[in-house]
């Protein structure tokens, strides 16, 4: 999966897009207190001014690589609706009989329920497969299995 720009679903367009308006917007703050280096007093004023530099180029590289994931997003195009890949929208029916829409990222989010990261088993097992296919992947209670009932957001 390393290498080729990968698409994004919608939602985390939309998420990507929100963390890089309150990155910049906290950017913005943190320039705004950093002083000429003739103005910095003491050694905790000289600490502080470094602390804030650091914090600085933190956010410039969050920023850039968000930016740059959008990027790629963009060459990549939309997520597939005629198989499963990173950025699909793919209702499962589980071995039990449950029935799920999950959206196939790329980084898991700990308040996102419906988000499998692509490189999870349950992820791995769904990459290229189209509606009305099964798989099987490993989960911590054991082996379970799943068919693909519909890709995109028709569910």
């Amino acid at each position: 999966m390393a290498g080729d720009p990968k698409p994004i679903s919608a939602t985390a367009r939309h998420a990507l897009e929100q963390e890089l308006a309150d990155l910049r917007d906290e950017r913005r703050l943190v320039a705004g207190t950093l002083h000429d280096s003739a103005d910095v007093g003491d050694q905790a004023d000289q600490a502080d001014e470094l602390r804030r530099a650091d914090q600085l180029d933190r956010l410039d590289r969050r920023i850039e690589d968000i930016t740059e994931r959008l990027r790629q997003a963009d060459v990549a195009g939309p997520p597939p609706t005629d198989e499963v890949g990173v950025g699909s929208t793919v209702t499962v029916r589980f071995a039990d009989g449950a029935q799920e829409t999950l959206q196939i990222g790329e980084v898991a989010e700990a308040f996102d329920q419906h988000l499998v990261t692509w490189d999870s088993p349950l992820g791995r097992a769904l990459l290229g497969c189209r509606a009305g296919d099964s798989v099987h992947f490993d989960t911590p209670d054991g082996p379970s299995s799943a068919v693909v009932v519909s890709i995109g957001d028709g569910g």
